[in-house]
């Protein structure tokens, strides 16, 4: 007898030993690992940019290391951390605090992803008697494994990011751009609280209880216009994002004009900074990483305050002070000459002047939201705001759109340098002050006036959709007050039709029956061309089939109110209506009469009484 060796082992698939892994894990272990790789990927961006631009650099000023320090000085320098530059010719630190905006969207969406893949990953802490059930309340039930607990979640994101970036600032310390460890200490933690807080947020639906419990300081009658009863943001804080981004998309057409105007100075500019096509590709991405604090910029250019060029220069529509002398730089080239402002200048009030009408049309359309659906059949109406609460809601929003362009202006500006370089960029108070001050004069009166518009469009085309609605009711009516009396006098062409064609139909079908008439009544058999064809009524019973030679059946009967009626041969009329039909006689040529109004056709009687 043979005796079969298995040679071979069976490996089994990683998918579920991983998985198992993944559920058995703590979840606090989990979000320190989410965390520490969300960093850590953060960090090898950067290290690869600057390596291939150091690589690729003709004249490199420094070895890797250096290469490596740049690269974690810029990764903090993302986060918002000033750096401090040692190298200088004078020999003073001098800062450089300008932050490029674009470099922030990488940690804040690894961060953000991390935090949502820890809740997640399920099978973690058991006990849920935290104070984080307004999280679950509001959470929709979802099949898998449980989601983690939030605080755990964020706890270990958050501190697995800080485990990484601690040793980084201690690395970049070593380099020519050292951070500032007050900076570093304050933004790189904020960033990554913030970030993993909308990540874990995200991972439980979005829920509004959280929120509401944050905007409880805020009046009660604030409350509802900032976040709304369902969750969603409320009129106020929709109006103010929308003034957002008007004011930011024109900055940043702003930019672009004055760039395509002062064409010639920016491409010398360019081609003078660096001759290698490494030199200018970094500075290509350098631009591309401003061009959000440009878009700031030229908003605060186009609000009135302008932004400063150095201590003392400040350059605004109405009058831009002379500029130090800066370096060659594209965005640099595009600032408008110095001296009292032109038309052309005092052209970018558009700018808040359309911004303060979305926010004012924003508003209003909150405030009669439901004026128009209100008078839809069906709709429900809901109650229209007093003009004394759509001011307070635009003036609400107003503020709200101050405070997110005074927080924008202040990341997106910065020293970069001392002296004279120690201030670039806009001031952010003065930006809000500015906007609020447009939005306010602007956005209210708009607000009150479109909900003034709107409710009286809605009560002029109030009488309009009322008749239409009561026009579609009759006709409803008159509909269901023909199917109620059954299938209504049809001519005789009209029945010998509808019976051809269902004959026909069932006759290609090898039957030689006749099925149901649309109308509910029985359809004879259409064997013999000169037997009748149908019934008009329901109720009737079918009649047998007759023979070939016309002579009607002994048990063909057609039930009648007065009892049975005896049947009848074919007639020149019955062939007549046989032969003379179309594919639509069958449909009635105008209104038909009511049934019971209508005399009966000739050699027809009349409908079966009903009780």
């Amino acid at each position: 007898m043979a005796v079969v060796i298995e040679m071979t082992a069976r490996r089994r698939s990683p998918v579920p030993l991983l998985t198992r892994m993944r559920d058995r894990s703590p979840g606090l272990v989990g979000g320190l690992t989410g965390g520490a790789l969300a960093a850590g990927l953060g960090l090898a961006s950067f290290a690869v940019l600057v390596m291939l631009l150091w690589i690729s650099s003709p004249y490199p000023d420094s070895g890797p290391g250096g290469a490596m320090h740049v690269a974690a000085a810029l990764w903090l320098l993302a986060h918002g951390a000033e750096l401090v530059r040692t190298d200088t010719l004078s020999g003073v630190p001098a800062p450089l605090g300008l932050p490029p905006l674009l470099l922030l969207a990488l940690p804040v969406w690894l961060l953000h992803r991390a935090a949502r893949d820890a809740t997640d990953g399920g099978g973690g802490d058991e006990d849920h008697d935290f104070e984080e059930d307004d999280f679950e309340e509001d959470s929709e039930a979802v099949a898998g494994p449980p989601l983690v607990s939030p605080r755990v979640a964020w706890t270990g994101v958050v501190l697995g990011y800080l485990a990484v970036a601690a040793p980084a600032a201690l690395y970049a310390a070593g380099g020519v751009l050292r951070p500032s460890w007050v900076w570093t200490g304050v933004c790189v933690p904020l960033v990554a609280v913030v970030a993993a807080g909308a990540g874990v947020w995200s991972a439980y639906g979005r829920p509004g209880r959280p929120l509401r419990r944050l905007l409880g300081l805020l009046p009660g009658g604030v409350r509802p216009l900032v976040l709304g009863p369902d969750g969603r943001p409320g009129v106020a804080a929709r109006a103010a994002a929308s003034g957002a981004v008007v004011l930011l998309a024109g900055g940043a057409l702003l930019v672009v004009a004055s760039m395509v105007g002062h064409g010639a100075a920016t491409q010398t500019s360019f081609f003078r900074l660096t001759e290698g096509w490494s030199g200018r590709f970094a500075v290509l991405l350098l631009c591309a990483a401003l061009v959000p604090n440009a878009a700031v910029w030229g908003a605060a250019y186009a609000l009135g305050p302008g932004f400063a060029l150095g201590a003392g220069h400040t350059v605004g529509p109405l009058a831009s002070a002379p500029a130090p002398f800066l370096p060659p730089f594209p965005l640099l080239a595009a600032v408008p000459e110095a001296g009292k402002g032109a038309p052309v200048h005092w052209a970018a009030g558009v700018v808040p002047v359309v911004a303060a009408v979305v926010v004012g049309w924003t508003v209003a359309k909150g405030a009669a939201s439901r004026e128009r659906g209100g008078t839809k059949p069906g709709g429900t109406r809901a109650p229209v705001w007093s003009a004394g609460r759509t001011a307070r809601a635009a003036a609400l929003a107003s503020l709200l759109c101050a405070a997110v362009l005074a927080g924008l202006a202040a990341m997106a500006g910065g020293p970069i340098g001392s002296a004279v370089l120690s201030r670039f960029g806009p001031v952010w108070w003065q930006v809000a002050a500015a906007t609020l001050a447009w939005l306010g004069l602007l956005a209210i009166p708009t607000a009150v006036g479109v909900r003034a518009w709107r409710c009286r469009s809605s009560r002029a085309q109030e009488p309009k959709i009322g008749k239409q609605r009561d026009d579609a009711a009759e006709g409803a009516r008159g509909r269901r007050r023909l199917r109620g009396h059954g299938s209504g006098w049809f001519t005789r062409t009209g029945v010998a039709g509808m019976a051809g064609v269902a004959g026909a139909a069932e006759g290609a079908r090898g039957t030689g029956r006749a099925g149901r008439d649309a109308v509910g009544g029985d359809v004879w058999d259409l064997e013999d061309p000169g037997v009748a064809r149908g019934t008009e009524h329901r109720g009737r019973a079918r009649p047998d089939a007759s023979p070939a030679d016309g002579t009607p059946s002994p048990h063909s009967s057609d039930l009648t109110p007065d009892g049975p009626r005896a049947p009848h041969g074919p007639g020149p009329r019955d062939q007549d209506r046989e032969t003379d039909f179309g594919l639509f006689d069958f449909l009635p040529s105008g209104p038909a009469p009511e049934p019971y109004d209508a005399e009966a056709p000739p050699g027809r009687s009349g409908p079966a009484d009903t009780p």
